[in-house]
C-alpha cells in the first residue's frame, strides 16, 4: 500500500453535524475512522442555515417591533435601517458559530481523521479522492448533506439568484427580492427582508405553507401572513427574464390576477436535492428503486450493503439535533457492523421561526394516516396574555388516540410556539393522556394557556367528536 493509499475501517463522507458526530460513535465502537469532505467547513446549520438566518430574523424583528410600538402609545422616532450593519453583524456571528464546529475540524486533522478533498465510490470498499488518493475502506457513512434546487424556469439566472448557501454573503440589502418556494426557508428569509424594508414577493406551489399539513391550520396561517406580507401559496409563471435591473417575471397571484414585475434579486428556496445520486453507489451495486434509496429508517443501513446514510443526505430528519441523532446512530452501527441496532428516535419536532410562528410535533396532522384520531384546538385571536402583548394571532390545533387518549402529536401556528411545541413534544414522548397533561400547572396570565384551551377542547372531542380524515390529500407534498 503506497502514499497514495490509505486503509479505514470506517469512512466518513462529510464533516458536517451528521458526520463529526458519527466520527465520535464509530471510534466509540472502537473502530478507525476518515472523514472526508471537500469543504467549506462549518456545518450547514452554522454557516448557512439556522444560525445565520435566525441572526437576520432578529434584525428584522427589532425593526419590526420598533415600528409597532405605537399600538401600545409608545412613538418611536423614524425607524432607519442600516443595510450593511445588519449583514455585517449577521456575518461576524455567523463567523463565531463556525469558530466552535472548525475547532472539532482542527482536532480531526490532528488525529490524522480528517482528508480535505471530494470523494466518489470506485468499487466496494474503494473511494478516489481528487483523482489522486485510494481510501479503502470496511465500512461507509455518507454524511454529505443536500444541495438547494434550482427549477428550470430560474436556471440561467445565476447573476441575480441567490439560495441559502449565498444570500447571508450579501454586503447590503437588495432593493427588492423574489421569493421563490414556501417552505421554511422561503418563509422565514422572505419575512425577514419584508421587515427590513426589501421589497418581497413570495410565491408557493399547491397552497403549501411551511411544514403545516393541517387544513384549519394552513388556512389561519395563509390569512394571517397573508395580511402582512405580498404571499402567494399558488401562483402560475407565465415568463422570467433578465434585464439590466435584474429579473423581469411575469406571473399569475393566488387572486388570480396577471401580475409583472422586476426585481433586483431571486431567492430560489424550492427545496435541496440529497447528493446521493452524484457519489458513485452504482460502483458497489447499490441502485435506487422508483428512484429512491431505500435507507431503513430506524438503523440508517442502505439497503443490505455496509453503507449508512445520516444527516439530510437521508432526507428522514432535515434538521440539525436529528442529524446529530443521525451520526450517532450511522456510526455506532458502521463501527460494529455487522452488528446493527435500531435507534431509539425522540418525538419529531420542528419549527419555522416566522412570525407568528411554526411548529408541528410528532409529524402533526400528516402523521396521523390509518388513524383513529380527534383534534383540539385554540384560536389565539382572544388568548388572554397575547391580547396584551399584541400578538394575538394564529391556531394550535392538538391530536390524541380517539381510543386510549393518548396525545399523538400537534400543529401550531402562533406567539411564542417554539416554546409551546418543546412542552407538547416532551408530553408526546412520555405517553400523556389528555386528562394527564390538563393535571400540569398551567400559570396565569401566560401563552401556555392556549395549550390548556385547546387540551380542554380535546377532551370532549375525545367523548363526543368525530375521529378526523387522516387520508386527507395534503397540497404540495408526496
Amino acid at each position: 500500500m503506497n502514499d497514495s493509499t490509505k486503509r479505514v475501517d470506517v469512512a466518513i463522507l462529510g464533516a458536517g453535524t451528521a458526520g463529526l458526530t458519527a466520527r465520535r460513535a464509530a471510534k466509540k465502537e472502537g473502530a478507525s475512522v476518515l472523514m472526508i469532505d471537500p469543504g467549506p467547513f462549518g456545518t450547514t446549520c452554522a454557516r448557512v442555515g439556522c444560525m445565520p438566518s435566525k441572526l437576520l430574523i432578529a434584525a428584522a424583528d427589532a425593526a419590526h417591533h420598533a415600528a409597532d410600538a405605537a399600538r401600545f402609545g409608545v412613538n418611536a422616532e423614524r425607524i432607519a435601517i442600516d443595510g450593511p450593519a445588519v449583514l455585517g453583524r449577521v456575518q461576524s456571528e455567523r463567523d463565531r458559530f463556525v469558530g466552535f464546529v472548525l475547532e472539532s475540524i482542527e482536532q480531526a486533522k490532528e488525529d490524522g481523521e480528517l482528508l480535505v478533498g471530494r470523494a466518489r465510490i470506485t468499487g466496494p470498499g474503494r473511494l478516489l479522492v481528487d483523482e489522486e488518493t485510494v481510501v479503502v475502506f470496511d465500512r461507509l457513512v455518507i454524511a454529505t448533506g443536500t444541495t438547494p434546487f434550482v427549477p428550470p424556469p430560474f436556471r440561467g439566472l445565476e447573476h441575480v439568484t441567490l439560495t441559502n448557501e449565498g444570500i447571508f454573503e450579501l454586503e447590503d440589502l437588495p432593493e427588492s427580492l423574489l421569493v421563490v418556494g414556501l417552505g421554511v426557508i422561503g418563509l422565514e428569509l422572505g419575512q425577514a427582508f419584508h421587515r427590513l424594508g426589501v421589497r418581497t414577493t413570495l410565491l408557493g406551489v399547491g397552497g403549501r405553507i411551511g411544514p403545516i399539513t393541517d387544513p384549519a391550520v394552513r388556512t389561519e396561517a395563509a390569512r394571517v401572513l397573508g395580511e402582512e406580507l405580498d404571499l402567494h401559496p399558488s401562483y402560475e409563471l407565465e415568463n422570467v427574464e433578465a434585464v439590466d435591473e435584474g429579473v423581469h417575471v411575469s406571473f399569475v397571484d393566488s387572486g388570480g390576477a396577471s401580475r409583472e414585475e422586476t426585481f433586483e434579486r431571486i431567492l430560489v428556496a424550492a427545496g435541496r436535492r440529497t447528493s446521493l445520486p452524484w457519489l458513485g453507489l452504482d460502483a458497489m451495486d447499490v441502485e435506487p428503486q422508483d428512484g429512491k434509496y431505500l435507507i431503513d429508517p430506524d438503523t440508517l443501513q442502505l439497503g443490505d450493503s455496509p453503507v449508512f446514510v445520516a444527516g439530510d443526505a437521508n432526507l428522514l430528519h432535515p434538521l440539525l439535533h436529528e442529524a446529530a441523532d443521525d451520526g450517532r446512530t450511522a456510526g455506532a452501527n458502521a463501527g460494529r457492523f455487522p452488528d446493527v441496532q435500531a435507534a431509539n428516535r425522540r418525538t419529531p419536532l420542528g419549527i419555522a421561526f416566522t412570525d407568528p410562528q411554526i411548529a408541528i410535533v410528532g409529524g402533526g396532522f400528516r402523521a396521523l394516516a390509518d388513524c383513529q384520531a380527534v383534534a383540539g384546538e385554540v384560536d389565539y385571536g382572544n388568548q388572554g396574555r397575547a391580547r396584551v402583548q399584541g400578538i394575538n394571532r394564529g391556531k394550535v390545533r392538538i391530536y390524541a388516540d380517539k381510543h386510549t387518549g393518548r396525545l399523538l402529536g400537534a400543529e401550531l401556528f402562533g406567539p411564542r410556539v417554539e416554546h409551546l411545541a418543546h412542552l407538547l413534544a416532551w408530553a408526546v414522548q412520555a405517553n400523556l393522556t389528555v386528562d394527564e397533561a390538563l393535571s400540569m400547572p398551567f400559570y396565569h396570565p401566560v401563552v401556555e394557556e392556549g395549550v390548556r384551551t385547546a387540551l380542554r377542547d380535546l377532551s370532549k372531542a375525545l367523548r363526543h367528536g368525530v375521529p378526523i380524515n387522516c387520508r386527507v390529500s395534503e397540497p404540495g407534498l408526496s
